[in-house]
């Protein structure tokens, strides 16, 4: 690492575009590739005994075994990290392999942990459910509600957990005051920024302890694989990457290659999410068959004023509820579109449309789904990077058929 050709190039000072194609990576790769290779092996030799001690001791930074570690795997966990402004990242096989993998390493039986109401259903389940199972407690508070957060605290609080924005009502917490709460308490922190992406908002700025991203969506962008990343410090990531190296929620070779190969555009990507989502949230508020649209860059949203001072744009999801409908006459809009591809997940070039009804709650009971303001003429959208001018002549034509 003495030859400053093989050392990344510091990018604290230079802009978002500039980091997300330089950060983590060698100017001068092996072979001398522009590329860095993909390292398809689960076991890595050493050339005498002295070298396996000089490992074992910590004196030689060096991979051993496929599942404590990749080449790949360290670029991309750098680079997201700087991306973040964090100083370490642990990479891992998806979203929720990640949150898994940071609140197993971090809670035992007996602690609790607080969480907003409006979340991702399968990080509730995994909590209440399956936590539940080793002694984990779980409080679920209004969203934004920092008193009702503050007063579930208690001797037993081992950490507080939102997303910001979050799904689907794209409600956003004031990260200041969220931390805060933790710090005065001393209980860690932790919010799921998947849906602002560090191009829109870095929580650890504001004193967060530690940051999510479920990178299959924004960062990865183009649809094609998993990927999840806890991002903080690296003094309290040490537990977490130990425990992914027991439990081996990695990631793989060819995975990791093409993480990177969408970073590499993240930047020029996010531009036009943004642009789309704030241009198609507009068009829908001012069409006479939407009945409320929740995009955080609308005046009339809640949670505009925090929005407009802690982020930089406000992505490409948007929810919205049509007027006068039921369940069936909201899924002929769906069926009516022909740009959006019908399917969950977000962040990815192409666009995609849903009804959380049927996509995600289903089999749920109307009344446990009004519980979670999931209601029946609700409609999640997420822009993709096409022309905003064709997806609103597609949504207007779908509208206006039904």
């Amino acid at each position: 690492m003495n030859d400053p050709n093989r050392v990344p190039l510091d990018v604290s000072d230079l802009g978002f575009s500039t980091s997300s194609v330089q950060a983590g990576e060698a100017r001068q790769k092996p072979e001398s590739a522009i590329t860095d290779p993909i390292f398809c092996a689960s076991t890595y030799t050493f050339t005498d005994t002295a070298s396996v001690i000089r490992y074992i001791e910590e004196n030689e930074e060096r991979e051993e075994y496929g599942r404590y570690g990749n080449p790949g795997e360290k670029i991309a966990e750098k680079k997201l990290a700087a991306l973040e402004g964090g100083e370490d990242a642990v990479l891992y096989s998806s979203g929720m392999a990640a949150i898994v993998g940071l609140l197993m390493a971090k809670l035992n039986a007996g602690d609790e942990v607080i969480f907003f109401d409006e979340c991702y259903h399968r990080s509730r389940e995994f909590c209440s459910k399956h936590l539940a199972r080793f002694g984990v407690v779980t409080r679920q508070v209004k969203a934004c509600d920092y008193d009702a957060m503050e007063k579930a605290i208690n001797k037993n609080t081992k950490m507080l957990v939102s997303e910001s924005p979050t799904n689907p009502h794209l409600s956003v917490v004031d990260l200041e005051k969220f931390a805060a709460i933790g710090k005065k308490h001393g209980v860690e922190t932790l919010i799921d920024a998947t849906l602002a992406t560090p191009y829109n908002v870095r929580p650890l700025e504001y004193g967060v302890d530690y940051v999510l991203h479920s990178a299959t969506k924004y960062l990865a962008g183009h649809n094609d694989l998993l990927a999840g990343v806890i991002i903080g410090s690296k003094a309290q990531l040490e537990s977490v990457r130990k425990l992914r190296g027991i439990m081996g929620g990695i990631n793989s070779p060819h995975n990791i290659y093409l993480l990177l190969r969408g970073l590499k555009t993240f930047s020029l990507r996010m531009e036009r999410h943004n642009q789309n989502g704030q241009a198609i949230a507009e068009f829908l508020e001012s069409h006479p068959k939407v009945e409320k649209v929740y995009y955080p860059g609308l005046p009339s949203h809640k949670y505009f004023d925090i929005a407009k001072q802690t982020m930089r744009g406000f992505g490409g999801l948007i929810t919205f509820l049509v007027k006068d409908a039921d369940w069936r006459k909201t899924a002929d809009v769906i069926d009516a579109v022909k740009i959006p591809r019908i399917a969950p997940s977000l962040g990815g070039v192409e666009s995609l449309i849903e009804q959380p009804l049927v996509m995600s709650y289903y089999q749920l009971a109307p009344e446990e789904r009004a519980k979670f303001g999931i209601y029946d003429n609700m409609i999640r959208m997420a822009c993709g990077i096409e022309d905003a001018e064709d997806l609103i002549a597609d949504l207007k034509q779908a509208l206006d058929s039904i």
